[in-house]
């Protein structure tokens, strides 16, 4: 299945992003493989940059280390796909400043969701960063379920038990973006986390 064959945004209502950089993920993939899926906050500012993007992309390089610190051994994007775990970003479009509004995270909920149908075996999902947490709850409230993910600090929450339709939901911390490597906290915390999801899926 070719997800970018699945899914698109035809409207583009928002305002606060730049569409000149819209990605849907162009990856070849069996859906029934998939157990885990990771999602991120936005398109990169260059789509050179983005997890499918050839060569080395920087969604790549901080991802692979992120998954490293959690004590997997893998090298590429594929390698990741080939263990069962999909990556995606909740907003397709780049950001055009350092937040992106509510409605827009709202707006691209409703893609995200025809994206996580696609999979039907999913056992866990890694929420990176507040603007998926807010998009997976979205989702969550419109199926009649309830927030998922409480207010609150993520380091403050992040060790509770959170469920959504029986399979494990795990909020952390962004693992793309400059932060990832001055943060060593939040580094730590995201390879916990990472490392729990596979244990979950």
């Amino acid at each position: 299945m070719r997800v970018d064959d699945h899914l698109a945004c035809n409207t583009f209502p928002c305002g606060d992003v730049n569409k000149a950089v819209y990605l849907i993920p162009q990856v070849d993939i069996e859906p029934e493989t998939i157990s885990v899926v990771m999602i991120s906050e936005a398109a990169p500012e260059k789509p050179d940059d983005y997890y499918y993007a050839p060569g080395d992309p920087s969604f790549q390089r901080t991802t692979v280390l992120a998954f490293q610190d959690a004590g997997i051994g893998v090298s590429s994007i594929q390698d990741i796909l080939n263990l069962g775990v999909y990556l995606t970003t909740t907003v397709k479009c780049g950001k055009t400043g350092y937040g992106i509004q509510s409605g827009t995270i709202k707006e691209c909920s409703y893609l995200l969701e025809r994206e996580l149908a696609l999979f039907p075996n999913i056992k866990a999902y890694l929420l990176m960063g507040d603007v998926a947490i807010k998009a997976f709850n979205y989702i969550a409230v419109r199926e009649g379920v309830g927030k998922v993910i409480p207010a609150g600090s993520t380091y403050k929450i992040r060790n509770q038990v959170f469920t959504y339709r029986g399979k494990r939901v795990f909020p952390s911390y962004l693992q793309v973006g400059p932060s990832f490597n001055i943060e060593k906290s939040k580094r730590r915390m995201i390879a916990e986390d990472i490392a729990a999801a596979m244990k979950a899926g």
